[in-house]
């Protein structure tokens, strides 16, 4: 057998294999099969590739740099013509009938699948579970039409002629034995379809050796290639690393991956890919557009549009050149001709892949996958808007669920959905592009733009680049926007945050415990057992420290508990852990570690390993748990039926006092949905309805009930616990569930918001948390109408009207200008239906703060009331007048002084600005005082500019030890824990101002 001497990375394994297998190319690739079709093995003189070709003469391998280009369209040299749907319906006629079974897609948003977001292969969608062996097949010999999204050449689409996002992957594919398989037929099957099925002769291909590695296998795998074409790829999965070194597999895998596109494309020999995919969608954007395709040109163009890919070439400029001289046309004229064609193929594929995706349930965000989706989206309406093109996206994608329905008749079921999505999506999109407008024309003036920053604006404003060219042109500044931009921005959007995650790690020696058989499975209501001590250790712990602010932890001195079995649940799924009791002794948290249950005790236990203890847990937290974690599934299932099937969960917390489910959708709940949920799901919960607990194996729960089972996300492990709520909600679940609907009791809908793009979080109480809720708020009501002085039913317009009323004397509190209106409450009204909901949202506070809310504005509210009363006399006509009768006259100034006790500035410059209005040559001094300190304010009249009040208070300022400034003409300051007497501040200041005339002028 092959060996190697350690653990080498996947492409470390596929380098090193792939020099074997060239090597041995009889042991490793079918070469029987292919001497007798006539190939003979060949070295490319170009790239130094290994290839096998019935023309003896050949000496190139095919790809498309040793190819010259792409040769589709010149003499194409099929003798079938098959449409894209014909593709499919050809290889299930060639290989149904040597067993292969045809089967239905999978999503191409793959939940089931814990390592990939979107499904990007045929042979994503039996991984990892079927592949490692661990479930079973769908079948052994298998056909699957898969569509599948890939994000790495999005500047590519339109262009190349050959790229898209999404795309279907035919899979052939075998999981069978070593006794089973049999490559030399498998080889025969693909050769077949290629020769009989398409009609090509074997001189017109080419087959390439090559290997594939991935997740620790590897194995041969031969390339298909046509005129500079990758047709497909046949991979044979056939042996494993190991410590000890490779190892031969016990299940063989076939994964061949065949571009349906590609092999309509080459059978139409069309000028591009795009044109043999979706020939009726162009039609229609063709007839919107009225843009012509110029078949001679594109026929020409196609040959060489292979040396525009992004990913091959470092300077585009350069590339389009190439290509011009090639067609002996200058490239700026033949990037004007080709590029409102790029346009319209970019919408059509982009449309295409937004169909799919949101169809299975993802949507376009600013977070994860969804980043991708709104990327394409963008792209393809910023050359609807480039062109001025009357076109929507949603009626695009009504027109490929037309075209596809034969093969995907799926896609027609969610399009009035699909459509409202994209709708909100363009209208972000142009709120955005407005408010963009903005920002761009102040930054373009302000600073030059960076690539870095070009890619900032877009990834945190949404800004096109194309725009904010634009924009820096008219000002007569260039940015050069990277041939690769969108990938740069998609490079920044590769991370997955997994939200509410509930495993815990603790440092424990496991060796030969086996896993804990788990009693909470069964019945919820169970909440005692007897068990076996396994493992007891001392570890070091963390809890919530209950005394600190916010979630901090606490270390603490803890003993690890292991049983052979356990009715306590473990954290995990998002819901809480039980506590209870081994013995007597209290345990506080339950952790599980793979299949291991380990229960956390805050003291050392009275028993020892060996021992058989009872374990009881606590009933009523239990349930409490339980009622939260069925009425999510409740709660996700009502979400569903209101707002449609785009609805999956997206995360999910089950703590005692409440829950929350956040759930995919594109824009905030309005208080009508939101009640509409809560009434669908209390109505389910009336109907009494069975639960159907039960553990299925993987392959049949996939097969019955789809991949919308895994909805908390992926599930590991052969078998699933399948809970099902019949008509409602099947789900692959592993919490604790009550046995019927009834047991859930009352759902109330506390709370809905947008947590980020594209998720909105229901927080909710079932049950006895909802019973608790309901006492609760009654208490808070009671409170509130206490403080407010109406009945409990009359909180709202009395809440609002004390609100108005603070506002308006608060302004007033500056001016003395009220009226009695503002210093009486008077309405009272009836409460609508969710009074305390309807005040949290006025108040934008949570329900619990709003007994301190409310109590600080009356009280203030009551303050200000009376304070106001004495403001008013204070900055009132009558004190104005006899302030200017008694001004002291001094040097031609009339200098007013006066000091008012518990008068801020605002209302003493209030009161200044009345002086001056009287007397023009005025000098004003005014002293407010409060526990702390004295304030004041100075200010003079327009006829005495020579004093420069500036510069006085500084003098002043220095020598009372005090802080202010000001300008010429007013000034104010603080001067903190004043002693003497507040008047000598007068003699103080009018020492300084009258003796220093001269010196301030």
């Amino acid at each position: 057998m092959i060996h190697m001497a350690k653990l080498l990375s996947d492409k470390e394994q596929k380098k090193a294999f792939k020099k074997i297998a060239e090597e041995n190319p009889g042991k490793y690739y079918p070469i029987t099969v292919l001497k007798q079709k006539g190939f003979i093995r060949k070295h490319c003189i170009n790239c130094k590739k290994y290839f096998w070709t019935a023309v003896h003469t050949k000496e190139t391998c095919g790809e498309p740099e040793c190819n010259d280009g792409f040769t589709v369209v010149n003499n194409n040299p099929k003798k079938n013509h098959l449409s894209f749907i014909q593709v499919w319906k050809k290889i299930v006629e060639i290989l149904e009938p040597r067993g292969y079974v045809p089967i239905k897609r999978y999503p191409v948003v793959a939940r089931w699948n814990p390592t990939t977001e979107f499904t990007i292969a045929s042979i994503a969608a039996f991984q990892p579970y079927v592949v490692s062996g661990e479930v079973p097949p769908p079948a052994k010999k298998l056909l699957i039409p898969q569509f599948c999204l890939r994000f790495g050449d999005i500047e590519n689409v339109g262009i190349t002629g050959s790229h898209c996002t999404g795309f279907v992957m035919i899979g052939q594919h075998q999981f069978v034995s070593p006794e089973e398989w049999d490559q030399d037929q498998a080889f025969r099957d693909i050769y077949d379809f290629l020769v009989d099925g398409v009609g090509l002769a074997n001189t017109e291909f080419v087959i390439h050796e090559d290997a594939w590695a991935g997740a620790g296998c590897f194995g041969p795998c031969m390339e298909f290639f046509s005129r500079g074409v990758e047709l497909f790829n046949q991979v044979y999965t056939l042996f494993q690393q190991t410590p000890e070194g490779p190892i031969g597999l016990n299940l063989k895998v076939l994964d061949m991956g065949l571009g349906m596109e590609r092999v309509a494309w080459f059978s139409q020999g069309t000028p591009n890919i795009y044109e043999a995919i979706f020939p009726l969608v162009l039609q229609r954007i063709r007839e919107r557009t009225k843009v012509e395709l110029d078949y001679t040109l594109y026929n020409r163009f196609s040959q060489f549009s292979a040396f525009l890919n992004i990913d091959e070439v470092e300077d585009m400029n350069e590339a389009w050149a190439r290509v011009g001289r090639e067609l002996n046309i200058d490239p700026i004229t033949l990037k004007e001709k080709i590029v409102p064609m790029t346009a319209v193929y970019s919408i059509a594929e982009h449309s295409r892949s937004l169909l799919f995706a949101i169809t299975d349930g993802k949507l376009p965000s600013n977070v994860g996958g969804g980043y991708n989706l709104r990327v394409i989206f963008r792209r393809a309406i910023s050359f609807i808007d480039q062109f001025n093109w009357d076109i929507d996206m949603g009626e695009v994608c009504e027109w490929h669920a037309e075209e596809l329905f034969e093969i995907f008749p799926e896609i027609s079921e969610s399009l009035n959905e699909v459509k409202a999505i994209l709708e909100i999506e363009k209208q972000k999109y142009y709120a955005t592009k407005k408010e963009a407008e903005k920002i761009v024309k102040k930054l373009v003036k302000k600073e030059d733009i960076t690539e870095e920053k070009l890619i900032e604006l877009y990834d945190s404003n949404g800004i096109n680049p194309e725009l904010i060219k634009a924009a820096a042109a008219k000002l007569g500044k260039k940015i050069k926007i990277p041939d690769d931009f969108y990938g740069k921005v998609i490079a920044r959007h590769e991370k997955i945050v997994q939200v509410h995650a509930t495993n815990k790690k603790i440092d424990i020696d496991l060796t030969n415990i086996p896993d804990t058989k788990k009693l909470y499975f069964t019945d919820y209501s169970k909440t005692e057992n007897s068990a076996k001590v396994l493992k007891i250790q001392k570890i070091t712990h963390e809890i919530e420290d209950e005394e600190a602010e916010g979630e901090q932890m606490l270390k603490i001195t803890a003993w690890a508990i292991v049983l052979d079995s356990s009715i306590a649940y473990p954290t995990s799924g998002g819901q809480l852990h039980d506590n209870g009791w081994i013995n007597t002794i209290k345990f506080i948290d339950v952790i599980k570690l793979g299949g291991i249950t380990i229960h956390i005790l805050d003291q050392e236990p009275d028993f020892k390993e060996g021992d058989t203890v009872t374990l009881k847990i606590d009933r009523d937290r239990r349930k409490l748990l339980t009622q939260h974690h069925t009425a999510t599934h409740i709660v996700n299932a009502a979400a569903r039926k209101i707002l449609g099937n785009h609805i999956n969960q997206a995360g999910a917390k089950k703590t005692l006092e409440k829950a929350h489910l956040d759930i995919t959708h594109y824009d905030s709940l309005t208080d009508e949905q939101v009640n509409q949920i809560e009434q669908v799901a209390n109505e389910l919960v009336s109907r009494e309805i069975q639960s159907n607990i039960r553990f299925m194996e993987r392959s049949e729960a996939e097969s019955k009930y789809g991949m919308s089972l895994y909805q908390g996300g992926a599930v590991p492990g052969v078998s699933l616990r399948v809970v099902e709520i019949p008509d409602i909600d099947i789900e692959a679940c592993g919490g604790t569930h009550v046995n019927n609907t009834r047991e859930i009791g009352q759902i109330k809908i506390i709370k809905s918001q947008k947590i980020q793009d594209g998720i909105v979080r229901l927080t909710y109480t079932a049950g006895n948390a909802t019973k608790a809720l309901f006492e609760k708020n009654e208490k808070i009501k009671k409170k509130l109408s206490q403080i407010l002085e109406v009945s409990p039913d009359e909180l709202v317009a009395r809440s609002q009207e004390l609100l108005e009323k603070w506002r308006m004397l608060r302004k007033a509190m500056s001016t003395g200008d009220y009226s009695e209106y503002m210093t009486t409450l008077t309405i009272k009204e009836k409460d609508p239906d969710q009074s305390l909901h309807v005040l949290s949202r006025f108040f934008e506070i949570s329900t619990d703060m709003l007994i301190g809310k409310i109590q600080k504005l009356k009280e203030e509210w009551e303050t200000m009331r009376k304070e106001i009363q004495q403001i008013a006399i204070v900055v009132g006509e009558k004190n104005v007048e006899y302030l200017v009768e008694n001004a002291k006259e001094v040097h031609n100034v009339k200098f007013i002084a006066a000091i008012y006790p518990n008068m801020d500035n605002k209302v003493l410059s209030n009161l200044g600005k009345a002086l001056l209005k009287k007397v023009n040559s005025g000098l004003i001094f005014l002293i407010g005082s409060s526990p702390k300190g004295v304030n004041f304010i100075v200010m003079r009249g327009e006829k005495i500019k020579e004093y420069n009040l500036s510069k006085i208070s500084k003098q002043f300022l220095q020598k009372v030890n005090g802080k202010g400034g000001g300008k010429p003409d007013s000034a104010q300051g603080f001067i903190q824990n004043y002693k003497e007497e507040p008047e000598k501040l007068f003699e103080i200041f009018q020492k300084l101002v009258f003796s220093s005339i001269e010196l301030n002028k």
